[in-house]
């Protein structure tokens, strides 16, 4: 079934006023991952995506070992009310295992990560104990197997330690590492090539001519694409004439796996770029309900192993950022092979100032959402027009206001999706 069929087959779907949530569900339903694997070494694969299960070859921790520095005792010995007193045969040191085993009337100090020795199944923490000598004396209400970490506790030899499709962070290099990983396997990088379009944009480097502007949106989209690891051809600005943006798409389709372009998808923009996407490939032209970025499409272009995913965002600098984040971002990971895509929550802010908006779209206002008293408070970050990227530098997040939302007063709770953690 084609693109515009299974669009169509969707009740309630009008490419005139579709919903923010509508064209997300949409996109994420036509996409699956590049498939393309690679092996790579464990330090070269931080924000790339696990393409295979790891599982963990032992136990970890390979051994039951003290959690806290204290004294290794047998449980049995301790009074069940009252004090107990034992007497202090040795230190066991992490790394090292403790000769010998200790009796009825014994306790041994532990460092934390040593295995307890021989006879004991509980460690008190030294902040609890009092020492006389050679002897130590504990107080009442220790628990049988307290402060010991059993063998296999955090990973089970022979299961999986991390599933296909998880983003590798900081914390599962270290994981993997904890495992004796030196290498992993991880989707390949995906290849997103873009240019813009216009005859009024000038790249920097060279001075302006009257009526032109320099072309902000290629560093943009450049930034959030390196940001999420692909790999990224700019193709640069392309004049609105038919050869030089046929060729572009060429270019662009032949070496990636997505191509994204700035402008030319509202009405009355570049007589050209609308045309030839339908001309190259099935695209669908949306008019979302959502401030900034009303204009987008979406598609494929090319064909057989030359095909890529077509993401065609609006000129406006804000536009283009918000659609980005809002739309491609998610498809993005899909593609890597993230699975699921990692979600930047909304979290609930109090607004400081009354916000103008009307029902029927979803709005993305720059905020600067910060603690005041205790509780997350927002307002919006300078203008709010969708060519004022100004804001977006001075903001911290979004604030998303929902579709059937009207005006905001002073204290009401909003939505806020923070720029760290999406940008």
């Amino acid at each position: 079934m084609s693109l515009t069929a299974r669009f169509s087959c969707l009740s309630d779907n009008d490419p005139d006023a579709l919903s923010v949530e509508q064209a997300r569900s949409f996109i994420r339903s036509q996409l699956t991952p590049v498939g393309t694997h690679e092996r790579v070494a464990l330090r070269s694969a931080l924000g790339r995506v696990l393409a295979s299960d790891v599982i963990a070859p032992f136990n970890v921790p390979a051994h039951d070992n003290s959690a806290m520095d204290g004294y290794a005792l047998r449980h049995a010995d301790l009074a069940s009310g009252g004090e107990t007193r034992l007497r202090v045969i040795g230190t066991a040191l992490a790394g090292k295992v403790f000769a010998g085993s200790v009796g009825a009337g014994e306790c041994v100090r532990i460092m934390t990560g040593a295995l307890p020795p021989a006879g004991t199944d509980t460690v008190v923490i030294q902040e609890l104990v009092r020492v006389d000598g050679d002897h130590l004396i504990i107080p009442a209400g220790q628990r049988a197997g307290q402060n010991i970490r059993l063998a296999g506790e955090d990973l089970a030899s022979g299961r999986p330690a991390l599933a296909a499709g998880r983003l590798i962070r900081p914390a599962e290099l270290g994981l993997m590492a904890s495992l004796g990983c030196a290498e992993v396997s991880v989707y390949r990088r995906l290849r997103v090539a873009f240019f813009s379009t216009g005859d009024e944009l000038c790249s920097i480097g060279r001075p302006l001519a009257d009526g032109e502007v320099y072309d902000s949106n290629r560093y943009t989209i450049f930034g959030m694409l390196t940001r999420l690891g692909c790999e990224v051809l700019d193709l640069g600005v392309v004049r609105d004439d038919s050869a030089s943006l046929e060729a572009a798409f060429r270019d662009a389709t032949a070496a990636a796996d997505v191509v994204i372009t700035s402008g030319g998808v509202s009405v009355g923009e570049a007589d050209f770029v609308k045309p030839l996407m339908a001309k190259l490939g099935e695209v669908l032209f949306w008019k979302i309900a959502m401030k900034p970025g009303r204009p987008m499409a979406f598609g494929r272009i090319g064909g057989g192993e030359r095909a890529a995913w077509l993401f065609g965002l609006p000129g406006n600098p804000v536009a283009v950022m918000a659609a980005f984040y809002q739309f491609v971002r998610d498809a993005l990971y899909v593609l890597m092979g993230a699975d699921p895509a990692p979600a930047v929550p909304l979290l609930p802010a109090v607004s400081s100032v009354a916000m103008r908006k009307a029902p029927g779209r979803t709005e993305f206002q720059r905020g600067i959402v910060s603690q005041v008293d205790g509780q997350s408070c927002v307002r919006p970050a300078g203008g709010q027009g969708s060519g004022v990227l100004r804001s977006m530098s001075e903001a911290n997040c979004f604030i998303v206001l929902e579709h059937d939302r009207g005006q905001v007063a002073v204290g009401d709770l909003v939505q806020v999706q923070l720029f760290d953690g999406l940008v």
